[in-house]
C-alpha cells in the first residue's frame, strides 16, 4: 500500500471529504484496501460520511467491492439504514443482487433492524427482489418478524414489504410462515396484517 492509499483510507474513515479529494488527486487508488480488505468507499459508508462517499463515487469507486466479511459499501447501507448514503451509492450502479455473508441482500438487514425510511426508499427507488431468500431460509418479511421486536417500526416494515409485493405465505426453511412466527411471538398487530392477506 502506498502512502497516498493509506491517506485516502484514513480520510474516508474520518469522513474528511477534502482530504479524500486531495489524496485522489495525489494518485491514491479508489480501490485501495486496508488489512480487512475494506475500500475507502466502504469505510465512508460504514461511518455514514456522505460527502466523502460522493467524492469517491465521482472518482469511480466500486459500490460492490467486498471485504473479508463480504460487506460492501452498498450492502452496508442496509445495516446503517442511511437513505442519503443509499442514494449516493445508487448513482454508482450497485448490484442489487449482491449477497452478504448470510446470503442476504441489503433489504434483509434493513428490515430486521427496523430501518423504515430506508426500506421505504429502497422499495420505491429500486427493483430489489422483495422475496429474496438468504442462507438461513429467510426473506426480508420473515426476518422482520423473527428478529424484529413487533413494535411500530417493524409493523410499518411488514406493511411496506407486503405493499411492495412480498409473498406473505413464503415459509422459512422449517416450513414456518411469517404469520405463524408472529403468532408465536405474540405480535398481534403484525399477525393481524398478515392474517388479512390469507
Amino acid at each position: 500500500m502506498t502512502p497516498n492509499d493509506r491517506t485516502l483510507l484514513d480520510a474516508a474513515e474520518r469522513g474528511d471529504a477534502d482530504a479524500v479529494r486531495a489524496a485522489l488527486a495525489a494518485g491514491a487508488r479508489t480501490e485501495a484496501r486496508d488489512r480487512h480488505r475494506r475500500t475507502p468507499l466502504l469505510l465512508a459508508a460504514l461511518g455514514d460520511h456522505v460527502a466523502a462517499a460522493e467524492a469517491l463515487v465521482a472518482a469511480g469507486a466500486d459500490p460492490d467491492a467486498q471485504d473479508d466479511r463480504d460487506d460492501s459499501p452498498w450492502l452496508v447501507t442496509g445495516v446503517t439504514g442511511s437513505v442519503r448514503m443509499m442514494r449516493v451509492l445508487l448513482l454508482a450502479g450497485p448490484d442489487l443482487k449482491l449477497r452478504n455473508r448470510f446470503g442476504g441482500i441489503s433489504l434483509i438487514p434493513a428490515s430486521e433492524r427496523g430501518h423504515v425510511d430506508y426500506v421505504s426508499a429502497l422499495l420505491h427507488e429500486t427493483d430489489i427482489d422483495v422475496d429474496h431468500v438468504n442462507r438461513l431460509g429467510w426473506t426480508a418479511l420473515l426476518e422482520a418478524v423473527i428478529l424484529g421486536d413487533g413494535g411500530r417500526a417493524h409493523q410499518k416494515i411488514v406493511e411496506l414489504l407486503i405493499t411492495a409485493g412480498a409473498t406473505p405465505g413464503l415459509p422459512d426453511g422449517d416450513g414456518v410462515t411469517a404469520l405463524e412466527h408472529a403468532e408465536r411471538r405474540g405480535f398481534t398487530e403484525i399477525a393481524g396484517l398478515l392474517r388479512d392477506l390469507r
